[in-house]
């Protein structure tokens, strides 16, 4: 399976576009850790535009399932992925040279708050 490539015009801006590009062209050689964290593609499709959407985001594990926030570094309001992550239920992942379609699981209750404080502490 090949990873969904953003569309021109629907590219993250700068640094975002910038670590998707080497990800993507090193097979996660070089993106892969980022500032000393692991990162994943997280390609969505736009519920609007219907157009796919690639994101560089920080990941931890929980089991077997990675796990991302949608946190916006703190922000109030959810990122655009996050929305389309929900809308679509489903979502391509590219870990290194490893993609795959999986399903979208929003953690709530007492499962989001364990995740989510492992995921705090990174």
């Amino acid at each position: 399976m090949t990873t969904p490539r953003p569309a021109s015009g629907s590219r993250p801006p700068g640094w975002q576009q910038e670590h998707a590009r080497r990800y993507i062209e090193t097979g996660g050689k070089d993106g892969h850790i980022w500032e000393g964290v692991p990162t994943l593609l997280l390609t969505t499709t736009g519920r609007r535009s219907g157009q796919a959407r690639t994101t560089p985001l920080i990941y931890g594990r929980d089991g077997d399932r990675y796990v991302v926030v949608a946190s916006r570094g703190g922000a109030p309001a959810h990122p655009d992925w996050y929305h389309n992550l929900t809308a679509a239920g489903r979502v391509t992942v590219e870990y290194g040279t490893q993609t795959y379609e999986a399903a979208v699981t929003e953690l709530v209750g007492e499962d989001r708050d364990r995740v989510y404080g492992v995921q705090a502490q990174r």
